[in-house]
């Protein structure tokens, strides 16, 4: 199994033509050689003077303001051009985390009111009580990235050692997440994974045992069933398995291979993917955003193809 030539570069092209110039950036830093300079430059465009990121960088709310969310979709993109941790856009990243993490809960608020006064998905709207909903997406990986981008025992490292703390003990007493907040926990462990030997101390659980949990609830979330993924928005495993070295990869090798074949038989003539949700409301804007995400969503894709090797040399 293997993207042909003239697929790859059918994306490509509409890549250049029709994404965010985010998205053009990563493209090219992933697939081609780009300069990961480039895609910080890009990302510093929707970061506020407070060091929180905002103005739509997450398609599908809006909102100029900083917000941890936003912030949080900015530091993914962080991970993955592997930047410096003493640039000064992720100095003042970290700063504005450090200001607004709840010590008490170990929590960042996921929805902020002033979505509601800008275009935004429904499950984007803020109200009363509405982080239950939403927990510890994406306050754990939020936590991973102030200990990855900071100094061992600075006070955001500690900061991030206390919402992973919090964030742990919520998760080894549930026995069902959904698979967005099971993503987070699985790059938190990944982003941390690099001082395991402290894990013990700062947590008081062993690696093993909080890495089996995560595993046990991907087992419960993943729909095993091929036949019914192109039905609404299914949690598929390559939504938790990231490539043949993940932990999972072996046992559900089958259906890694069908989930990669899947990606290639929904892909249109255009080397991209459409979007399986909607908002139901502020039909322009979605349009926009809806394209926004078709590029995200080829980007990604394609990084799953590059890890199982699917992309040409």
């Amino acid at each position: 199994m293997r993207i042909p030539e003239i697929t790859y570069k059918k994306t490509s092209n509409w890549i250049k033509r029709n994404s965010r110039p985010l998205e053009e950036a990563r493209w090219d830093y992933l697939f081609e050689g780009g300069s990961d300079d480039r895609v910080i430059n890009l990302l510093s465009s929707f970061q506020n003077k407070d060091g929180g990121f905002g103005h739509g960088i997450e398609p599908d709310f809006w909102s100029p303001y900083s917000s941890p969310m936003a912030t949080w979709t900015a530091g993914q993109v962080l991970m993955e051009v592997k930047a410096n941790p003493n640039i000064t856009l992720i100095e003042a990243m970290i700063a504005y985390l450090v200001k607004t993490n709840d010590s008490e809960t170990g929590m960042w608020p996921s929805v902020l009111p002033e979505n509601n006064h800008h275009p935004h998905a429904p499950w984007w709207h803020w109200e009363e009580g509405v982080q239950k909903f939403w927990m510890f997406n994406p306050s754990v990986e939020l936590g991973a990235f102030l200990i990855h981008w900071s100094k061992k025992e600075s006070e955001a490292s500690q900061i991030g050692w206390n919402t992973i703390r919090k964030a742990i003990e919520r998760l080894m007493h549930t026995e069902e997440m959904d698979k967005h907040e099971i993503n987070n926990y699985q790059q938190c462990l990944r982003i941390i994974h690099p001082q395991i030997d402290i894990f013990y101390k700062k947590t008081n659980y062993k690696w093993t045992e909080v890495s089996s949990k995560v595993h046990s609830l991907v087992e419960r979330c993943m729909n095993k069933d091929s036949s019914s993924w192109s039905e609404d928005y299914e949690p598929m495993p390559l939504d938790f398995i990231t490539g043949p070295n993940d932990e999972l990869s072996n046992k559900y090798s089958d259906l890694v291979e069908r989930n990669l074949q899947f990606y290639i038989d929904q892909m249109s003539g255009d080397g991209i993917w459409d979007i399986s949700w909607s908002w139901g409301s502020y039909q322009n804007d979605f349009s926009v955003a809806r394209q926004q995400w078709k590029g995200i969503l080829a980007v990604n894709r394609y990084k799953t193809f590059q890890a199982f090797g699917l992309l040409r040399k």
